[in-house]
């Protein structure tokens, strides 16, 4: 169940009307503060607890400057941003379309950072009232961490339209249908085993040859995609090497771990 706000942060101005900033309009009045906005850049600022930019990197510097003497507390929404220009920080780790449901915010991450011990809990209040589960990462890691999500998911994404495609040069229609379960599963696989568990394929195997074979068809019919394609089956092997070093070493796998 999601904490009810405390009276001193019940105001929130959302300053941003990009996609998140509408959902975050309306998962915050849903649970429960009272939310005005998002207003656009040229828009007046009302007096508010908490100003919470959603905007684009690059103008969290003049919006948090606009924001400043109307709110108690300034915040922004960025991944990547160090806390310069704010008290604090919310970043929800999911990616957002703008058109979901208030609960989009329940049982996700919520990474959390304030410049004082009260602007740290204000932003951990608020990923607990939105059902988020917050965690803390600090602006020396920020954009190491940043770079992770866009791993997980703006990146993947790119290797998704490469698979995409390859599948309608190779004549299949409507590959997105008949790829997404493997993706599906795929995902679930490393989200129980990690990826060098999960990994199959000819490269798994040590099968040059059909992975030869792969490169000689996407040249011919992409070739646009062979440096992301080769770059993928050189990772791809190293991650396979590992796997097999943990499998030679049990104790590998554990070594690695705690490395990380």
């Amino acid at each position: 169940m999601s904490a009810s706000p405390e009276p001193s942060l019940a105001t929130i101005a959302l300053i941003g009307a990009g996609r998140l900033g509408g959902v975050l309009a309306g998962a915050l009045h849903h649970a429960g503060f009272a939310v005005q906005g998002p207003f656009g850049r040229e828009d007046r600022i009302p007096a508010s607890d908490i100003a919470l930019l959603c905007v684009p990197d690059a103008e969290i510097p003049a919006a948090a400057a606009k924001a400043r003497p109307h709110a108690t507390l300034v915040g922004h929404v960025s991944g990547a941003t160090n806390l310069d220009d704010v008290d604090f920080s919310i970043h929800p780790l999911q990616t957002f379309t703008g058109a979901e449901a208030p609960d989009v915010f329940h049982g996700i991450g919520a990474a959390v950072a304030g410049r004082t011990p009260e602007a740290l809990r204000t932003a951990t209040r608020l990923a607990d009232a939105l059902g988020a589960h917050p965690f803390t990462v600090d602006d020396v890691h920020r954009a190491t961490y940043h770079a992770a999500a866009s791993l997980a998911s703006n990146l993947v994404l790119t290797v998704l339209d490469a698979a995409e495609q390859v599948a309608l040069a190779a004549g299949i229609r409507d590959p997105r249908t008949l790829l997404a379960p493997l993706v599906a599963r795929t995902v679930d696989n490393w989200t129980r085993d990690g990826a060098a568990v999960a990994l199959t394929g000819p490269i798994a195997r040590g099968d040059d040859a059909t992975v030869q074979r792969q490169q000689d068809a996407v040249s011919a019919a992409t070739p646009g995609l062979i440096p992301l394609f080769d770059q993928l089956c050189t990772s791809t092997r190293d991650l396979a090497a590992t796997d097999r070093r943990a499998a030679a070493d049990p104790g590998a796998a554990t070594d690695r771990v705690a490395a990380a």
